[in-house]
């Protein structure tokens, strides 16, 4: 028999979950920033990740994203803005290192949409969905369940947030805490679980 998360109602009744809090959160924007902010990032070789896509409302639109891609480490997280045509060529080699292990949650979409903006595969991948089906749970936990379930908080998500421009050449706060902390709760998750190697999917 298959095991399901907590309800939204159960994560609820949660303490909130701590997340990064903005002086936390390094948006790079210059070539300088991006090679360092690659750097420390390569350096940790665990990151939690995610992007993030304006989102599209007509039928047959297809989205022109990722327009932002974020890295969690355990002490901060780095926002790329793609509208940066310096940083492309660095976040093309981030994603497709095997060496770089990239942990999250539901990452099909992002593997689609990285190849197609990108034009190099989404490598070193975790998708943390699959870890826990390896588990006995449902085939999509999702974030806010699995940080119920394992740290034991509230992770909430403003849909709002969820469905703003992410393209917007300045993202605001609220932007930087989503963005940053989707990544972050993903690499939380991912060191309390401590999943043995031969629950990590080969090739990512």
């Amino acid at each position: 028999m298959r095991q399901t998360g907590p309800s939204k109602a159960e994560t609820d009744l949660l303490p909130p979950f701590a997340g990064l809090t903005p002086e936390r959160i390094f948006v790079p924007g210059t070539p300088a920033d991006f090679a360092a902010a690659a750097e420390e990032i390569r350096a940790a070789r665990q990151v939690g990740f995610d992007t993030e896509s304006k989102p599209t409302f007509k039928t047959g639109e297809i989205s022109s994203g990722p327009h932002v891609v974020q890295f969690a480490l355990p002490d901060k997280a780095f926002i790329f803005q793609v509208h940066h045509r310096d940083c492309r060529p660095v976040l093309a080699d981030l994603l497709h290192a095997e060496d770089v292990l990239k942990i999250g949650f539901g990452l099909s979409s992002d593997r689609t949409q990285v190849h197609a903006r990108f034009g190099v595969p989404l490598r070193g991948l975790v998708d943390l969905d699959r870890v826990f089906r390896k588990r006995g749970y449902n085939n999509s936990i999702g974030v806010r369940a699995a940080v119920g379930l394992v740290l034991g908080q509230n992770f909430r998500k403003s849909k709002s947030v969820t469905t703003s421009n992410w393209s917007q050449p300045v993202l605001n706060v609220a932007q930087l805490l989503y963005a940053a902390n989707d990544a972050w709760a993903a690499l939380r998750v991912f060191q309390t679980l401590d999943p043995p190697p031969d629950e990590l999917p080969a090739g990512g």
